[in-house]
């Protein structure tokens, strides 16, 4: 599943991202702040306006706001 497509307050574990999907900058900034393949994440809000943009997203401590072209180059997995 997409992350973009995870229900909220979900917990999942990342198991691919499409680097070459998100922009080099975009890519440089969520490196620095731990998303990578294999750590877990929670899915917290998305925005209200029409296009439900941008997702709020718990990795580790700290929230990150992504938008939703970046969220779906984000495959993850369910954690029970």
């Amino acid at each position: 599943m997409q992350l973009d497509d995870l229900p909220l307050n979900s917990h999942a574990r990342v198991q691919t991202i499409n680097w070459a999907a998100i922009p080099e900058s975009e890519g440089h900034r969520l490196r620095s702040l731990g998303l990578e393949e294999g750590v877990e994440i929670e899915a917290l809000h998305k925005g209200i306006l029409l296009w439900r943009d941008p997702i709020a997203v718990r990795v580790g401590r700290m929230r990150i706001a992504l938008r939703r072209k970046v969220a779906s180059a984000i495959s993850c997995e369910l954690v029970a």
